[in-house]
């Protein structure tokens, strides 16, 4: 199998940099192009008798914060894969749900693997925060490397 396109999604937590290094180390000894993903929570807004133009604002004020949030880890991955001279597209998307959000972007850009790094947790902690890996293992059709 020829990979030339790796999705890595990276959320800013302490595990971005460990997801960064492997992929770019990943990237550069198969000669592949790496495209960061950052994926922000889309605001949930509650029914009920606020004005629309409130809504409008605080969906606003949600997406420059996802912004503000999204660009300097993008840029950090930038950064370490331009050292390692591995060509770099960084993408940002706010979004209703992360996993669906991850393998969409890995077909509408073309990827031809997902790297993802888990918090491995165990059953009693994958019970209580969920697992965005799992889900995206199960949803996509594409290979998952999964970092540990």
């Amino acid at each position: 199998m020829l990979v030339k396109r790796l999705l890595v999604p990276v959320d800013g937590t302490e595990l971005t940099d460990k997801a960064i290094d492997a992929s770019v180390d990943l990237a550069h000894q198969l000669g592949a192009t790496i495209v960061g993903f950052v994926a922000e929570p889309a605001p949930q807004l509650a029914a009920g008798a606020r004005s629309r133009s409130y809504i409008e604002d605080e969906v606003h004020h949600s997406e420059v914060a996802a912004l503000a949030h999204a660009r300097p880890v993008l840029e950090r991955f930038r950064a370490a894969a331009n050292r390692a001279q591995v060509p770099f597209e960084g993408v940002f998307d706010q979004v209703p749900q992360v996993d669906k959000a991850i393998i969409a972007a890995a077909e509408s850009h073309a990827c031809d693997m997902i790297v993802m790094v888990t918090h491995g947790r165990g059953v009693f902690g994958e019970f209580l925060f969920g697992s965005q890996t799992k889900a995206v293992l199960a949803g996509s059709k594409l290979p998952l490397l999964v970092l540990h």
